[in-house]
């Protein structure tokens, strides 16, 4: 699976919460255990710069490993992996090895602190996100969230977000995209959605996954309603499909 250091070849997911997720309420993928269902890595521990195989378990409420979960937009996990400084992100699919454990590649470039998030639906529940530290060993570098703007640029492509984070409240956010100053208005559904739209918190890294508007179209814009738990500085991560290939653009916002 490919990857690369500053967003990832990540593919995006989990519709199956939009509402739970897309408004304010308890904070997603800040517990290790919730409802019943906790995330058991068997990984704690990875050495910077190579590739190893992250693995883990979900336990159900009766402590045996769940083997039966829905498939939302093609996948039944979704895993997303970030620094816990929020300078880098990578999303992920775990394949089943058997017996309820998963494992997928991971390579994270540089030493540091990380969190990694699991998306899942068991059968007959409601979805959860839930969240475990993982700790890259090396020469560690803190590096500061970068500030906010509201242009972000990847690959030739300029990204523009429109509109504010409100603590409580749902309000419209815009993300136009660009490609060598002209709008691109023939993007690519991807896992069911022209954009899929993460917010993470920095210092707790509360999780919110956005899912865009019924009506929104091939581009230029990308429209999501989103309200955050609580004020702070977020991070804003959004996957697009153009050219074949998914994109990452990434926004500091701060909710007062």
């Amino acid at each position: 699976m490919n990857q690369s250091t500053h967003a990832g070849h990540h593919d995006h997911a989990a519709a199956h919460h939009a509402g739970h997720h897309g408004h304010a309420g308890a904070p997603e993928g800040l517990q290790i255990s919730k409802d019943g269902y906790t995330f058991a890595p068997e990984t704690a521990r990875l050495v910077a710069g190579g590739t190893a195989d992250y693995r883990f378990r979900i336990l159900g409420p009766d402590g045996a490993a769940v083997t039966s979960l829905a498939e939302v937009h093609g996948k039944r996990i979704h895993l997303i992996a970030v620094r816990r400084d929020l300078t880098a992100f990578w999303h992920l699919h775990p394949v089943e090895t058997g017996g309820g454990t998963w494992t997928v590649p991971l390579e994270l470039p540089e030493a540091g602190e990380y969190r990694v998030f699991v998306d899942f639906q068991p059968e007959g529940a409601a979805g959860l996100t839930l969240g475990a530290d993982l700790a890259v060993a090396g020469d560690y570098r803190p590096r500061p969230v970068p500030e906010a703007a509201a242009v972000s640029a990847v690959d030739g492509y300029e990204v523009v977000l429109d509109g504010e984070l409100r603590p409580g409240q749902a309000h419209r956010l815009a993300l136009t995209v660009h490609r060598d100053g002209a709008p691109v208005t023939d993007l690519e559904p991807y896992l069911g959605a022209y954009g899929h739209l993460v917010a993470l918190r920095l210092g707790d890294l509360a999780y919110l996954h956005v899912h865009p508007e019924d009506a929104t179209g091939p581009g230029p814009e990308i429209g999501f309603h989103a309200a955050v738990p609580g004020p702070g500085t977020y991070r804003l991560f959004l996957d697009f499909k153009h050219a074949g290939k998914v994109r990452t653009a990434q926004f500091t916002v701060v909710a007062a």
